[in-house]
């Protein structure tokens, strides 16, 4: 056998035994689309961090939770993108939005750098920045338009687990977020024609508790103001009326959540009239 014949055997046993193992190729067609699809994403759900920015991107890149996107408290706020949006971030944790549960592979999280409810002697929640929330706000409507996001279901991780979340608290302007056009806001002169309505009459807590449920809240409806539905109450108090959130059942409550959960354009009702 020749010097060259010697050389070229071990090469062509490589090569044929590399053509002999390799897996066949998929045959892949992209003619069709199918008219029946959507994004997988259908929440947004917001976070604060409950620490500062080291200890943020930290956690969120070295342990098991994780979020798309993560928005520093600097001068000039900018978003850390820690997920992309095509994978599922674990950010949400046990978690359920009317007829959903499991939030996190239908969903978008984003965490604001915050340290939330801070022990001093004032026992406050920490605000957030205006550049922050001006970020935020253009983050948001891109997400709302690729996604088709739905305006109810822009959330904080308190609406999704009421009992044992309380982000992204009290202090989070929601409102800006209304009048921006990304979610959904209780009229006012409604709840103030319905507050007088109830100011008379007080729903039971059976109502109260039918209507949280219909806004979305994961809630039993036991009829009694146990613990459960005070941290419901506290949620959405936090959310749509940031300047008293005790937890407890009141007219302005009852008010919002009747607003909110009733066709915009129908009148006040009274408290004893059945869920609409």
């Amino acid at each position: 056998m020749s010097l060259l014949k010697k050389l070229l055997l071990p090469l062509t046993a490589a090569l044929l035994t590399g053509c002999a193992t390799a897996p066949p190729a998929a045959r892949l067609d992209n003619t069709y689309t199918a008219r029946s699809q959507s994004s997988r994403v259908k929440f947004v759900i917001l976070h604060y961090t409950v620490g500062n920015l080291p200890s943020a991107i930290k956690t969120l890149t070295e342990q098991v939770v994780s979020s798309h996107y993560l928005l520093t408290d600097e001068a000039e706020p900018k978003f850390y993108v820690l997920v992309d949006e095509s994978r599922q971030s674990n950010h949400a944790g046990l978690s359920s939005w009317k007829t959903f549960s499991n939030l996190n592979p239908a969903s978008i999280g984003i965490e604001i750098v915050n340290p939330g409810y801070t022990d001093n002697a004032r026992g406050a929640y920490a605000p957030f920045s205006q550049a922050q929330i001006d970020q935020l706000i253009l983050l948001l409507k891109d997400i709302v338009k690729r996604h088709q996001i739905a305006p109810q279901n822009i959330l904080g991780h308190a609406d999704i687990a009421p009992q044992r979340k309380q982000d992204p608290g009290p202090m989070f302007p929601w409102k800006q977020l209304a009048d921006a056009g990304l979610i959904t806001w209780p009229d006012a002169a409604q709840v103030a024609a319905q507050q007088a309505v109830f100011e008379t009459q007080m729903p039971d807590i059976m109502w109260i508790q039918k209507r949280l449920a219909q806004h979305g809240y994961a809630l039993a409806q036991t009829g009694v103001l146990d613990d459960a539905t005070r941290n419901v109450l506290f949620v959405f108090q936090s959310k749509y009326r940031q300047s008293k959130y005790d937890g407890e059942p009141d007219a302005e409550t009852a008010a919002i959540l009747d607003v909110l959960t009733r066709p915009q354009a129908a009148a006040p009702v009274a408290a004893t009239q059945e869920l609409h």
